[in-house]
């Protein structure tokens, strides 16, 4: 023990010890009253989240306000207008991603035998860390007070609009809106840790608006012509999006313990100010005509003018069509009635095109001052890793889509189901380059990436009484994402281009493959198909598996279907009801099972609880180009440590590639209402009781006890790979 006494090892659930069961409270409150023609509406809602790591708080105040009102001759004008605020104020975020920060990290990697909680006393005699490792890790306790950040968040939610109907067919309408904030941030490391002697401070601001003002026109009209009718809109919109920012971060601290950005050394400070400013112009509108109430074609078109684009491509235009055909109504409306069980038959067809432009101050490279840190002289440098290009115009994706639905029973049987195709040309892309140019990647519009799908949807009440229903309703999807190509010419066909990774683990676009490539090392194995040992894996002369020096295509991120199956009971006043989804196909990569690995705490690392040495499965080269079976006895931990830490920090990719499909019982929920005879007297006129759980049960899953949706990064496409995120919560309502 921690007294240098002898004793038998204990095994310590230090999961279970240290971290909590999250808490989330919310109160709301809301009062609506109408005044003549005026209706007034306010609300009030807190939010209290207590995490499941100590200290991790969260708090939200939202209020709003809304009126709207008729007024003028028969009511021709009409106003609505609505305020909003929200305060967020979040204290000690959790950290995700391979860190010393990552509180789960630690707990995942904190051995059995030690007891979390004598790390309480997290301080020692001269102040400095309490912890198990010397020289690296942190003491949870001691980072929930020592290692802090807190950030806060006040935003205004604005808009108004006013309304003049001409006539029965024709009105006309402006509206205003605002989107404005101010976040503060600051961190605060304390003195005592291997992180940073004397500690460090940061702190930082930043100030957003986005402003919109529009005006549309439109006429709805039936029967203009015979039986023909239609709608026609035009409108138009001025954007501005402005956002400012300031962060200053200290590296570290001269006097510990004292969070002033003055207290350290000048070589110390970095300082960051960011301004971005982007306005798109936009006209749009739409067609649309219909026979008889029985078949619609619909066009749109829009056209943004965007800031972000040089002035001879600023302009971008996208339109729209779909059509679709009622055929029961047709029948019925031509007196040629369907059979009685068959309900409802609709098909339908579109075609859309969508532009989009870039973030602001992407088209001309620019060069930033700094100070010379040697001879303190003043210079010019290139601000940024990537070569813009002036030329780049706005991204253009094209899709098509055809659908049909149809019903049956009185609906008591539905079916929906509906192919779409989508190609994305001219992506704004980030092309890598030759670093000797001075640049890591170029700005370009290339790329065509396609998507295509199928999406079914398929309704039935197998059961329906006076009292008793049962509703079913099942979901499945599938898409499939190819890359058609990323630049032209026989020298990119087969490009590769990064959506995301970590170390030597990476999760790209392929030409000619797949989007979302998983690619890492392999293990090495005997590659002479003529060998008796073809596909063995090649060990290295202690008899351990060794991973290859170059990255290679190890799994897909994709999906091969998704299923979502609901079932919702009714028995009078009662409801019960539950959801079971389900992702089969593609693959992730698991860096919280390496760590596990590497630190010898995974499960696999003592197989029913022992630890004996064994003989890897393989052969050795005998340098001849021969090989022979090892005989060689490892120990489990060389043989981890081999699998998690060589060819890399990830160690052997393909070692941690795991089936991404499994199936959960996603929500369940009970409701009852009471019934309106009872609230006669009352003020209510609606009245639920309910409780529900979300993410119930993992039914299956190959992760090894790591939740498939607790991907590395939720900001990027790249969904291939998780490495020491949060763990996913079950909820209760």
């Amino acid at each position: 023990d921690w007294e240098g006494n002898t004793q038998n090892m204990t095994y310590y659930d230090n999961i279970d010890n240290y971290f909590n069961t999250g808490i989330n409270t919310t109160e709301s409150f809301s009062f609506s009253q109408m005044y003549n023609k005026t209706s007034i509406y306010a609300s009030a809602t807190r939010m209290d989240d207590a995490n499941k790591i100590p200290s991790a708080k969260l708090h939200r105040t939202n209020m709003t306000l809304r009126a709207s009102s008729t007024f003028g001759k028969d009511d021709r004008w009409s106003f609505d207008g609505k305020i909003q605020y929200i305060n967020t104020i979040a204290k000690n975020r959790p950290l995700s991603g391979n860190n010393d920060s990552n509180t789960f990290l630690t707990m995942y990697t904190t051995p059995i035998s030690l007891d979390i909680t004598d790390f309480k006393n997290n301080k020692d005699a001269n102040g400095d860390m309490r912890w198990w490792q010397r020289g690296s890790g942190l003491n949870p306790y001691w980072a929930q007070d020592y290692n802090l950040n807190q950030d806060s968040r006040n935003r205004f939610l604005m808009n108004a609009s006013l309304k003049y109907k001409f006539t029965d067919w024709l009105n006309a309408e402006i509206k205003a809106g605002s989107d404005m904030y101010f976040t503060e941030t600051e961190t605060k490391l304390y003195d005592g840790s291997p992180l940073q002697d004397n500690g460090r401070y940061s702190t930082g601001e930043q100030k957003f608006y986005e402003n919109n003002y529009s005006f549309l026109i439109t006429a709805q009209k039936d029967n203009v012509f015979g039986k023909w009718g239609g709608t026609v809109t035009f409108g138009g919109n001025l954007m501005e999006r402005r956002k400012t920012g300031l962060k200053n971060s200290l590296g570290k601290l001269t006097v510990p313990d004292q969070f002033w950005i003055t207290n350290g050394d000048k070589g110390d400070l970095s300082q960051e100010q960011t301004f971005e400013n982007k306005k798109i112009n936009s006209l749009y509108g739409t067609l649309g005509i219909n026979y008889d109430g029985w078949v619609f074609l619909d066009g749109t078109f829009r056209n943004d003018w965007s800031s972000a684009l040089s002035k001879k491509n600023r302009s971008f235009f996208y339109p729209s069509v779909s059509v679709s055909w009622v055929i029961s109504d047709m029948m019925n409306k031509i007196d040629k009635n369907m059979p009685d069980w068959f309900t409802y038959a609709k098909v339908r067809a579109s075609f859309a095109q969508v532009g989009n432009d870039l973030d602001p101050y992407q088209l001309y490279n620019l060069y930033k001052i700094s100070t010379n840190g040697s001879t303190g002289g003043i210079m010019g440098e290139t601000n940024g890793t990537v070569l813009y290009n002036e030329d780049v115009r706005s991204e253009l994706i094209s899709s098509w889509e055809v659908g049909a639905e149809v019903r049956f029973f009185d609906n008591r049987l539905g079916l929906d189901a509906a192919w779409y195709k989508s190609n994305a040309r001219r992506q704004l892309l980030n092309i890598p380059m030759n670093r000797l140019s001075g640049y890591e990647s170029m700005k370009v519009n290339a790329g065509d990436i396609q998507n295509t799908g199928l999406e079914i949807m398929l309704n039935a009440t197998p059961v329906q009484t006076k009292e008793f229903a049962w509703n079913m309703n099942l979901n499945f999807s599938t898409n499939r994402n190819k890359i058609i190509e990323l630049l032209p010419g026989e020298e990119y066909k087969n490009m590769t281009y990064s959506l995301g990774g970590y170390d030597n683990l990476y999760v790209y676009a392929v030409a000619g493959g797949n989007y979302g490539e998983i690619w890492g090392t392999k293990f090495q194995r005997v590659t002479d198909e003529s060998s008796p040992y073809y596909g063995k894996l090649l060990l290295n002369d202690s008899g351990l598996p060794q991973g290859t020096s170059s990255s290679e295509k190890i799994g897909d991120q994709q999906a091969n279907c998704l299923l979502g199956w609901t079932n919702t009971f009714s028995y009078k006043n009662f409801t019960f009801s539950f959801l079971i989804d389900g992702r089969f196909g593609g693959d992730i990569f698991s860096g919280t099972n390496r760590i596990l690995q590497a630190n010898g705490v995974a499960g696999v690392t003592a197989p029913n609880g022992q630890r004996e040495s064994f003989v890897v499965d393989g052969v050795i080269s005998d340098g001849n180009g021969g090989y022979t079976p090892s005989t060689i006895a490892v120990t489990p931990q060389d043989y981890w440590t081999a699998i998690a830490t060589s060819s890399g920090n990830l160690g052997i990719g393909e070692a941690n590639i795991y089936n991404a499909s499994n199936i959960r019982l996603r929500n369940v929920s009970l409701n009852y209402s009471i019934p309106k005879a009872s609230l006669s007297k009352t003020p209510f006129q609606q009245v639920k009781l309910g409780v529900s759980c979300n993410n119930v049960w993992m039914i299956k899953s190959y992760l090894n006890g790591i939740d498939p949706e607790s991907v590395y990064a939720t900001s990027t496409n790249a969904t291939g790979f998780e490495n020491a995120a949060a763990p996913t919560s079950r909820t209760y309502l």
